[in-house]
């Protein structure tokens, strides 16, 4: 183990809930490997990584089980659902409105809707760094990554 390694080299996310719309699970392929590619991931005092990140939903609870590389057990962090319910609904909403207007709408007006939708995923995004305060440190682009898995999941479940 590298110490200080503090980077995702393998997320998972709980596929017992199904699939998703080819639309949604386009998003989870591109957040997956983009994480992989480029994240900081700090689970507050352990010795460092690669960690492997396993992503669930639990009797309406998100649950982020961490190991390291070789399997051994980090963290289980679980966190309340509702203080993302209102900003994911809201995703999910402009997410439709984006995916059609990409189908009929002119450049400009997918344009506004892709700010709309940016600036949701990052109200997500922060949401989702401050209820890891203390547990996992994450960067921005890191937590916006987390965040569309975590949508993704709720929308499945």
């Amino acid at each position: 183990m590298a110490k200080g390694d503090f980077r995702l080299c393998d997320v998972v996310l709980d596929d017992s809930i199904g699939r998703s719309t080819p639309d949604v699970e386009h998003e989870r392929a591109v957040a997956i490997f983009d994480l992989i590619e480029e994240n900081r991931f700090e689970p507050v005092g352990h010795d460092g990584g690669p960690y492997r990140l396993n992503i669930s939903l639990v009797e309406q609870k998100l649950v982020f089980t961490i190991t390291t590389d070789g399997g051994e057990p980090v963290a289980t962090h679980i966190l309340s659902l509702t203080p993302f319910r209102r900003i994911i609904k809201d995703y999910f909403m402009i997410c439709e409105s984006y995916y059609e207007a990409i189908r009929s709408s002119t450049p400009s007006q997918i344009e506004a809707i892709d700010m709309g939708r940016r600036g949701i995923h990052n109200e997500g995004s922060e949401t989702l760094q401050e209820r890891l305060k203390g547990k996992i440190a994450l960067d921005f682009d890191t937590a916006r990554r987390l965040f569309t898995l975590v949508c993704v999941l709720y929308w499945r479940g």
